[in-house]
């Protein structure tokens, strides 16, 4: 075996181990039962969910039921490790892929989350009639979400209270935890609570903007306020809120409990303070004793684990690659790698750097209004509508700025070279863009082989051992067969940044002297830079006035904690495989559907059902 033939192994041995270490962990070392669900529900729509069952649960040792809600833009992997920290200690937990996110369908309602619970009613429904599940306690059921979650939640524990106050019967949902979202902390929504409510915002939310004080400190803030006063007598009324207290009877289901961690919204649910709180909460609540810190968590190995999982299956691709261009089909896309540029000095130099920061700037200040085009140009996706065409509301803004910014590009590098390059030595046949049409369909064919290569994989890592690549709430998921027409829709559009990116790589930022590991690092710079100061804006001026700068477009913004890692490692992998064929499309061509791809199954789909 070569050593190409080495690394590939070594790659892959890494994936599979790290893969069934962590599938150990989320099932607690065999501890916990884990299966997929999926629930039919009205309007011929479905849930699907991730069923956590302690074995120490059975028919004649029923366990509380929880039902974890991922919020918007979120699968019912990225709440995994709040699923996984219940079931160590005893609780059954089922963790939703939301309607229009994930395996879920989507949803007749626009205002999913609010009518439906994402999702959260259907399954309670079920979970407190049905006796298929013989190892529940059903006069124990939670729920807890964050965010848009956060708010199907409360619109569970309403939306049963009502049915209680009708039927006379206890609520099907005895309580409720309320993380990342008190917009709908209000008279209307609460006096119909029946259920005890935990409440859990983070002090430094970005979405804060929005609430009453404009602020996230929930010790004065009315959504806290009234949270805490729907389950105490009209004489014993707070002003304030004390942090971590608890109000009311669990008994009664009055009980109410605030929390404010020093967070922000998008990292609230992986902080063990905050993960810690949910477990107190839900112990108290349902008179769990489990024995177990709250504190004593061991979901950050599985995120750890999931990285190494997803480093190694990108790397793979590169060794892969590399064997399928030895067989005799492919071997006659390798060419000979061009020269490098010669090193800019002087007026080049002075060029290249203005481009450089140019480039950076026009991406920054294009994305928010790329952003805005795109809620008035795809219209029944931004509305929440049921549509065939280009049904994904956030991935929409991020194609339009990949079209302008890919445009620029191209436009950036024929000026400099037009009126710079051709006078000093720069020739198209530094470039590594010849090729005929025949050799481009190869490359297209391999690029595919690569691509099925990679999501195969993945498909038998979650069929046998239920684990994807996935850090945070980033992650790459097993896609459904329809995914395939929407990747047809967005990847010619995309592939324009993605060819843009590959050319200026490769062809603009590729110096003779110059270390690769350096010219890598620059590129990857280059081209994450402009969304990382979007970032940095973003969080400066929260930082300093306490409300973020792009306020209706902050959802938008918290986007970009995703996208920038795959901007960054996109360079490395367009120069990798520049290197292996001497032209600049195999490293575009794979690229663009890999990451496609990614961002596609991982958010909000409005696909007619």
């Amino acid at each position: 075996m070569n050593r190409t033939g080495r690394i590939l192994l070594v790659a892959l041995t890494v994936l599979v181990l790290s893969s069934w270490l962590a599938a150990r962990i989320q099932t607690d070392g065999g501890a916990i039962q884990l299966q997929s669900i999926k629930l039919p529900a009205q309007n011929g729509q479905w849930v699907v969910a991730d069923l956590f069952r302690p074995r120490s649960a059975t028919a004649d040792n029923p366990a509380p039921f929880i039902v974890v809600i991922p919020g918007f833009q979120r699968s019912k992997e990225a709440l995994s490790n709040v699923a996984i920290e219940l079931a160590r200690r005893g609780f059954v937990t089922a963790s939703i892929d939301p309607y229009a996110q994930g395996s879920s369908s989507a949803s007749l309602s626009r205002m999913a989350a609010t009518t439906e619970g994402y999702g959260l009613f259907a399954l309670v429904d079920y979970a407190a009639s049905s006796e298929n599940l013989n190892y529940i306690d059903r006069t124990k059921i939670g729920a807890t979400g964050h965010s848009a979650g956060g708010n199907a939640a409360i619109r569970g524990a309403n939306y049963f209270g009502r049915e209680a106050l009708r039927t006379g019967r206890p609520s099907k949902l005895d309580s409720v935890y309320v993380s990342g979202y008190v917009l709908t902390l209000t008279d209307e929504v609460l006096e119909d609570v029946r259920s005890n409510v935990g409440v859990a915002y983070a002090l430094h939310d970005e979405g804060a903007y929005r609430n009453e004080l404009g602020h996230g400190d929930m010790r004065i803030a009315p959504e806290a306020l009234r949270a805490v006063n729907s389950g105490l007598p009209r004489w014993d009324l707070v002003n304030e809120v004390e942090l971590g207290r608890l109000y009311g009877d669990k008994g009664s289901r009055t009980l109410r409990v605030v929390h404010n961690e020093r967070i922000l919204h998008p990292f609230q649910p992986y902080m063990a303070e905050a993960i810690a709180n949910q477990i107190e909460y839900f112990e108290h609540v349902f008179d769990m004793e489990t024995g177990l810190d709250p504190y004593d968590q061991v979901w950050q190995w599985k995120e750890l684990l999931g990285v190494v999982a997803l480093i190694a299956a990108l790397v793979s691709l590169i060794p892969a690659g590399k064997l399928l261009l030895q067989t005799h089909w492919f071997n006659e896309l390798i060419h000979t790698v061009p020269d490098p540029l010669p090193k800019p000095a002087g007026r080049g130099r002075a060029i290249f750097w203005t481009m450089f920061v140019l480039g950076a700037l026009i991406a920054c200040f294009t994305y928010i209004p790329m952003a805005e085009l795109s809620q008035k140009l795809f219209v029944a996706a931004s509305t929440r509508q049921l549509t065939w065409f280009f049904p994904q509301r956030m991935n929409n803004a991020v194609m339009l700025w990949a079209v302008l910014n890919g445009t620029v590009g191209f436009l950036m590098f024929w000026l400099s070279y037009r009126y710079f390059g051709r006078k000093n030595g720069i020739t198209p046949a530094l470039w590594g863009v010849a090729a005929s049409a025949r050799e481009l369909g190869k490359t297209l064919v391999l690029a595919l082989l690569l691509f099925a290569a990679f999501f195969v994989t993945l498909f038998t890592i979650y069929y046998f051992l239920h684990v994807d690549y996935r850090f945070l709430f980033m992650g790459v998921r097993p896609f459904q067969p329809e995914l395939l027409l929407l990747l047809a829709m967005y990847v010619p559009f995309f592939f324009l940044f993605f060819l843009s990116n590959s050319l200026r790589i490769n062809a603009a930022m590729r110096f003779a002297g110059q270390p690769e590991w350096r010219s890598m690092l620059l590129g990857g710079v280059a081209n994450s830079l402009g969304l990382i100061l979007i970032v940095v804006i973003q969080y400066s001026v929260f930082a300093i006035t306490g409300t973020v700068h792009w306020t209706d477009g902050w959802l938008y913004v918290n986007l970009l904690f995703g996208v920038v890692p795959m901007m960054f490692v996109l360079p490395y992998f367009n120069r990798l495989f520049f290197r292996a064929t001497g032209r600049i499309y195999l490293g575009p061509m794979l690229t663009c559907l890999i990451f496609v791809m990614i961002l596609i199954s991982n958010t909000v789909i409005y696909l007619p059902l």
